[in-house]
């Protein structure tokens, strides 16, 4: 209990006892380029022709194999969360708007039930489309006809729109009774309406959340808070989630004294939530430098 371990998630899964989970929390490698079951910094570091554009972040390339890898993946790491859950625990996994489908169909076909998704927007985001410039260079046409179609087919990008939202897949494991029962027998499977959201914190909450000031209607019914300056810190993971919105899930999903799991632990800032929100919690990682600075945070929070 409440532990952090440096290992391969589909190993160290198969540690925890059946039916001892309250919820599983995370933000899976979603297997674009490099990023997969067997990612690493240094590997995606190494690769200099990663992107042809320098704001686009390693790693991030399309992939057209990556729905059927991802889907393979998170089946297998799905069926064995399904074992670890206590019946009515929940199994949250972050994604990407075009991979929701892959990872809501693991969790399906590993026993789950998919009950709703919930998206996170904001509008800080990089455009991932990409000018068709550098390929028309390479093209076996003259000077002039090259400048011609850079002319013709400018503002025009690869079909990659802004991405403002990420999806969230909620999935539970099934109950064999009701819910009251269940509550009773686990703890698990109703959710407090008591967090509440918007930003005076008098909203139920809802299917999407946003952690900025951007909108007047959203701000007012759905803002989670938000995070602080100082709470990335000395952190260059790439997909790092705000602490107060992982803590709003958190609370929503589980309640205080039970067991939240990360098997995706990145740097740290499910257990971070998990530590401000009372819960008990195992964080696993299989990238070292991720896994001391999860460490190193957990340390100075």
């Amino acid at each position: 209990m409440n532990k952090l371990i440096h290992g391969n998630c589909l190993e160290e899964l198969k540690r925890l006892e059946d039916n001892s989970v309250d919820l599983v929390l995370t933000d899976p490698p979603y297997f674009i380029h490099k990023l997969d079951s067997g990612w690493s910094k240094e590997r995606i570091d190494a690769d200099k022709k990663n992107s042809h554009i320098t704001n686009l972040p390693k790693g991030m390339k399309y992939s057209k194999s990556q729905v059927k890898e991802l889907f393979d993946f998170y089946k297998e790491v799905s069926e064995i969360i399904y074992k670890k859950l206590k019946p009515g625990g929940y199994f949250l996994s972050f994604s990407a708007p075009r991979l929701y489908h892959s990872i809501a169909m693991a969790k399906e076909i590993a026993g789950f039930e998919v009950r709703d998704i919930i998206n996170w927007v904001y509008t800080q985001s990089i455009p991932k489309g990409m000018s068709v410039n550098h390929i028309i260079d390479r093209m076996n046409l003259s000077e002039t006809q090259k400048e011609e179609l850079k002319k013709e087919y400018s503002g025009f990008k690869t079909p990659q729109i802004k991405s403002c939202h990420e999806p969230i897949c909620v999935a539970m494991k099934p109950l064999n009774c009701t819910f009251i029962r269940n509550e009773l027998n686990f703890k698990t499977g109703l959710l407090d309406f008591n967090q509440k959201i918007g930003i005076n914190s008098d909203k139920v909450p809802a299917n999407i959340l946003v952690t900025e000031d951007f909108d007047e209607i959203y701000t007012k019914n759905f803002l989670v808070g938000k995070p602080s300056k100082k709470e990335k810190g000395e952190n260059n993971h790439i997909t790092v989630k705000p602490i107060t919105l992982l803590e709003h899930l958190i609370k929503l999903f589980s309640k205080e004294g039970s067991l939240v799991v990360d098997p995706f632990m990145g740097s740290g800032s499910t257990i971070l939530a998990c530590k401000k929100s009372n819960r008990n919690y195992i964080g696993i990682e299989i990238e070292e430098e991720y896994y001391k600075i999860s460490n190193n945070r957990l340390t100075s929070f």
